[in-house]
């Protein structure tokens, strides 16, 4: 017989509970050069084994810089707010042991649990495509949870740096609220959208606010980096739910909930959707040739049998070399099938399982880019317009982060069975 302890000891470790995960929007799965350490396509949030979050606690009025310095150097965290050259508020942050804080941001430093780079749209995705002048701040905004169910996950703008500090300098926007509670914007923001109808088949795009640095929801700057706040919007919460996207001004991020994701099709569903139009044999109908999807860790080869469309009919075809318009627009052709003029590329099935509002079969494809995903995912996406520069809004393939273009951004494909 076991004594309790002995039992206890030889029970199997509990899973971690897990909070939700960040799936970066523009990677098909991982990152071009693979997924490495904290710098990778999808970050997943697990309860810390100690709480690491921290509450605001005591606030300085301070007149001279060497004082903030001080309260800085104390090894606590703070935030401070430079009002003037010789004002500046500190508030102190205490321990919080009912919540767990994970940041994001384009820095390296230990503070940053999730590193972001800028993501660059289409095909160029990749190493030698260096980014001169990153819009993504490098301790950028900072995700909390509370440790008890329900888990809830809330957004603040900002992070904490290795001193434990977040700076808010003179040009940085910034106010004292009525409660007298000091509040900012980072200089290019933390946007969030909320789906309508959570992030499911009849999901619908929200309304895109900005974060503060204590997590105040409010309407939309002018650009990105105006002086002037927008307005508050008092009946939204910073409450992240599944199927939230944060745009960090270079990077936008799709918030999944545990539960969410439990509901969500699997990498094993999609690659075995895969097999399931691989093996009714599709074939072209001008060469009779069988096509197939190539497996998951191809997907950026363009092999012998892959699967090509024409985007503005949707008829799916083998490579060919016929069919160009003209020398000027190398990629507009003329569809064999339906004489239709449009784009001519190849397919490829979005993997990455986190951007599926369903588990449909993969029938439509994104237009330029090719990338194929359910119906419904493909309709969803197509209809949200996502941040593109300081003031620009629009649809883009989560899969690539290609602009989409074309009468509804997607295409139904018609494909063609064996004849035998």
């Amino acid at each position: 017989m076991f004594s309790p302890s002995q039992e206890e000891h030889c029970a199997p470790n509990k899973e971690p509970v897990k909070y939700g995960e960040l799936v970066v929007l523009g990677y098909n799965g991982s990152l071009p050069s693979g997924d490495r350490g904290r710098r990778k396509s999808r970050f997943a949030l697990y309860k810390r084994p100690k709480a690491n979050g921290v509450k605001p606690s005591t606030v300085h009025v301070i007149s001279t810089p060497q004082a903030s310095k001080a309260i800085s150097f104390k090894g606590q965290h703070s935030i401070s707010y430079t009002l003037s050259r010789n004002q500046t508020v500190v508030v102190e942050y205490t321990h919080d042991k009912d919540t767990d804080m994970f940041q994001v941001g384009r820095s390296t430093e230990s503070p940053i649990d999730f590193v972001v780079t800028d993501t660059i749209s289409g095909s160029q995705n990749n190493d030698e495509t260096q980014i001169t002048q990153s819009t993504i701040s490098r301790f950028a905004c900072r995700i909390v949870c509370d440790r008890s169910p329900p888990y809830t996950a809330r957004i603040f703008a900002a992070g904490f740096d290795s001193s434990k500090n977040i700076f808010l300098g003179e040009k940085a926007a910034k106010w004292k609220n009525p409660d007298g509670h000091m509040d900012g914007l980072t200089t290019n923001g933390v946007l969030v959208m909320h789906p309508k109808g959570g992030f499911t088949e009849e999901s619908k795009p929200g309304v895109w606010r900005e974060i503060s640095v204590c997590g105040d929801v409010y309407t939309l700057r002018e650009t990105r980096s105006a002086q002037q706040r927008g307005k508050l919007v008092e009946n939204e919460t910073n409450v992240l739910q599944d199927g939230s996207l944060i745009d960090l001004c270079g990077a936008t991020l799709l918030w999944r909930t545990a539960d969410g994701l439990f509901h969500t099709p699997t990498q094993k569903h999609i690659e075995a959707l895969r097999q399931e139009i691989n093996a009714a044999r599709p074939q072209c109908p001008v060469g009779l040739n069988t096509l197939a999807f190539p497996s998951i860790n191809r997907k950026d080869v363009v092999e012998e049998k892959q699967p090509w469309a024409y985007l503005s009919c949707g008829h799916v075809h083998g490579y060919h070399n016929w069919g160009h318009r003209s020398d000027t627009e190398a990629n507009e052709r003329e569809c064999p099938m339906c004489r239709t003029v449009g784009p001519y590329v190849p397919l490829w099935l979005g993997c990455e399982a986190g951007f599926y509002v369903d588990a449909g079969p993969p029938t439509h494809a994104f237009t330029p880019c090719g990338h194929v995903c359910s119906e419904k995912s493909a309709k969803y996406w197509s209809q949200i317009p996502l941040p593109h520069g300081t003031h620009a809004f629009h649809a883009a393939c989560p899969f690539c982060a290609t602009q989409l273009s074309g009468e509804h951004n997607c295409v139904k494909l018609i494909f063609q069975g064996p004849i035998d």
